[in-house]
């Protein structure tokens, strides 16, 4: 082990400041639509073209939580949901994938 100096860490990738504005403000816009629409059906675009339909369950600082019907095999099933055909499995998806969120 040698008792010399340690090297500076260089980052490899450091977001534009201006990057980063914009994923916060796109952070606070999703945040209020989740307030302002909770528990209202919606229709989910993500980023990759995959569509979801549900129920606005709740959003996190990372997840939008959508109660959708039971087919949807990715979803996790909740145990305190009362019965309805939205809310017996609840869908997490992540924030920054999100491309639409339209009411029904």
């Amino acid at each position: 082990m040698s008792s010399g100096s340690i090297p500076a860490q260089q980052p490899v990738y450091q977001a534009d400041p201006h990057f980063i504005q914009a994923m916060k403000s796109c952070h606070d816009r999703l945040h209020e639509v989740g307030r302002q629409w909770a528990n209202r059906p919606v229709r989910v675009q993500l980023m990759d073209g995959q569509v979801h339909e549900g129920v606005l369950v709740s959003m996190d600082d990372h997840y939008l939580y959508l109660g959708v019907r039971a087919q949807d095999a990715r979803a996790f099933f909740n145990p305190l949901a009362q019965a309805s055909a939205y809310n017996n499995v609840i869908l997490p998806l992540v924030l920054y994938n999100l491309l639409v969120i339209s009411l029904l």
